[in-house]
């Protein structure tokens, strides 16, 4: 299926999802994920409309980024090795991943200017996720408050793939929750003003219950 077609597809589902919520579709971004995909492919999507670009390898997101000329955002939204922040914090737009301290702490010191970051949550409580345990975000978020070029914009989370669409929405909804009451904190350097959840098989859920970005492959580029 072409890129073209799936994204129509997409977007009426999430008019849908908007509307079953009384939300303003405008308030969506959708980051087409195109790490299993082609520099062509990715170049397609691009001409379709897709301005935001996600990337979960270091080394997918160099080949792209050398490639593509295009005016695009970049969202890294994998595991961040502190070690490689240097090499990405000068390419990409947004972090998706940020869970511990010293990967805040080697942001901070290798961003020239403040960079967008998504606290990732384990919301799920599975073993084979990263992020932080809910209870553990609000006491993370002020201890970074000191590092000036950490701007936390929002929260992040992996849903697990299940077939039980009530598990998944009262996922979503814990996130949300613990967004707003991040939110109310009103820290200095963390508007926490967006939620990242998502993807190719539950984007819809997830936009019901609160999301601002949803990270959609599959069901865009396709694999």
């Amino acid at each position: 299926m072409d890129v073209a077609t799936n994204l129509g597809t997409i977007q009426n589902n999430i008019r849908q999802a908007c509307e079953n919520s009384n939300r303003n579709p405008d308030e969506i971004t959708v980051i087409g994920v195109t790490k299993y995909v082609t520099i062509e492919r990715t170049k397609e999507a691009i001409n379709n409309g897709i301005k935001n670009l996600g990337e979960n390898r270091l080394e997918g997101l160099l080949e792209k980024f050398n490639h593509i000329e295009d005016d695009v955002k970049w969202h890294f939204i994998g595991t961040l090795q502190s070690r490689k922040v240097k090499d990405v914090i000068d390419k990409v737009d947004a972090i998706h991943s940020l869970d511990r301290l010293s990967l805040a702490k080697e942001i901070n010191k290798r961003a020239s200017e403040p960079i967008d970051c998504f606290v990732q949550v384990n919301v799920s409580g599975e073993e084979s996720k990263h992020g932080l345990e809910p209870e553990d975000v609000t006491s993370f978020i002020k201890e970074i408050q000191k590092y000036n070029q950490v701007h936390v914009v929002g929260l992040m989370t992996m849903a697990p793939h299940l077939e039980d669409k009530e598990r998944l929405r009262g996922i979503f909804k814990r996130l949300a929750a613990l967004q707003y009451k991040v939110k109310e904190k009103k820290f200095v350097n963390a508007p926490c003003e967006f939620l990242s959840m998502g993807m190719s098989n539950d984007y819809e859920i997830a936009i019901e219950e609160g999301a601002t970005h949803v990270r959609i492959g599959s069901n865009l580029v396709g694999q």
